[in-house]
């Protein structure tokens, strides 16, 4: 019987979905001033898991709205900023980049100045993988390249 329910119980485990496994590195927040009332993070987010998965929301104390974006050029030639409705893809074994000029977080309606030196939490909620809280570092002084990779999709 114990022999039974141990291979009944490797069996279902086998069977059962593997869960996205996230990871987020090299994330950092900042504003253009000390007085914006507006700030952006970006970071790397892989996902290590064997399932798809996708980044469908992010949340902050730091802001009133806090949003996914990204930036696309229109017909005239002119870079735009619009948010991420359907939320941001991360393929099984794959990464996506937040980057300046790209994907990010958009933190709107500041709530108080993002300080050189401190951190903010942040939840980023995934559609399988659920919500991760984060400790995003404020860094002003990160230039625009540092840590700059492509992603993919």
């Amino acid at each position: 019987m114990k022999r039974h329910l141990t291979a009944t119980l490797a069996a279902m485990l086998l069977a059962a979905p593997a869960l996205a496994e996230i990871m987020v590195s090299d994330a950092y927040v900042r504003s253009s001033t000390p007085t914006s009332a507006s700030g952006a993070a970006f970071m790397t987010l892989m996902n290590e898991g064997a399932e798809d998965d996708r980044l469908i929301a992010v949340s902050s104390d730091v802001a009133a709205r806090v949003e996914l974006h990204t930036h696309s050029e229109d017909e005239n030639g002119v870079m735009r900023m619009s948010e991420i409705e359907d939320g941001i893809a991360l393929p099984a074994g794959g990464m996506h980049q937040l980057a300046r000029g790209g994907d990010h977080v958009m933190f709107m309606g500041l709530t108080g100045p993002l300080e050189q030196g401190s951190e903010i939490a942040v939840t980023l909620t995934f559609e399988k993988a659920g919500e991760m809280q984060v400790m995003i570092p404020v860094d002003h002084e990160r230039k625009p390249d540092h840590g700059a990779m492509k992603h993919s999709n």
